[in-house]
């Protein structure tokens, strides 16, 4: 448990209490209430300032942490017949200000998103702000007759970022929140330009896992047909074994692999 606290980055009070200052100045918050979110995050500390905005602070071992994900990443890649496509950052500031500028973009193709608002330093921490959704769901609490019908605007979405160039990264169940009955996109990470298609295929097969636990290896493929083509799921077919080691996802790999065979013959 030590060392997990101790990659994990943990605040010092003092440095709450920076954090907490700047941005209540910044926004005009009287900052009476700082609420830390119980998350299993590895790359940052998610706290909500007043029930007004939601803010992720990002430490030098959040930093380290990220690089170590994406060596791990890159050779899971490697092992499933392709280059690395992962990239990392040399700074907490500038996660936070990537995490900032790939929320815009999802904005901006008119997929929803928590509203980007700054990222900024304060004594060498990397603060992301964001709009803060009071009330929403992730993906996986979700009841597996809702996870079905929100299948294929998840895929659509996803289509919808691949057309603009733009890959999540850190597709899972997680990083879906549900609120008003949308589908809100968080925590696309660092992929570089040179891996695109090999990127967006990897997308895809986590997208398939993160799915066919809740609502089965046949409705899943079902669904991402609504938005890619069966050779499209043959390309995320390689990448099936990779996603599926990860301690992120558990599905039945063998099952989605034969759904995707069955349509692409």
């Amino acid at each position: 448990m030590a060392i997990r606290r101790l990659l994990r980055g943990d605040l010092s009070d003092a440095a709450v209490e920076s954090v907490v200052e700047a941005v209540a100045e910044r926004y005009g918050l009287p900052a009476d209430r700082v609420t830390f979110l119980e998350a299993d995050n590895w790359l940052s500390t998610p706290l909500v300032i007043d029930d007004e905005v939601f803010v992720k602070v990002i430490t030098d071992r959040h930093t380290l942490v990220h690089a170590l994900l994406t060596a791990g990443r890159n050779l899971g890649a490697f092992s499933s017949g392709t280059e690395g496509f992962f990239g990392h950052f040399d700074s907490p500031v500038e996660m936070a200000e990537h995490e900032l500028a790939a929320t815009r973009r999802i904005r901006e193709l008119g997929l929803d998103a928590p509203e980007p608002i700054e990222a900024f330093e304060v004594d060498g921490l990397g603060v992301l702000v964001l709009e803060y959704l009071p009330e929403f769901r992730t993906l996986d609490v979700l009841d597996a007759a809702a996870v079905r019908d929100h299948a294929p605007g998840l895929f659509g979405a996803l289509s919808t970022m691949h057309a603009d160039g733009l890959v999540h990264g850190d597709l899972r169940a997680e990083n879906v929140l549900v609120a008003d009955g949308d589908l809100y996109f968080i925590d696309a990470t660092n992929v570089r330009g040179d891996g695109l298609d090999d990127a967006q295929a990897y997308d895809v097969a986590c997208a398939l896992g993160a799915l066919a636990p809740e609502i089965g290896a046949q409705a899943t493929v079902t669904a991402a047909l609504t938005a890619y083509s069966p050779a499209e799921l043959l390309d995320a077919r390689a990448f099936l074994d990779f996603v599926n080691i990860r301690p992120d996802h558990s599905f039945d790999a063998a099952a989605v692999k034969g759904e995707i065979e069955k349509v692409a013959t």
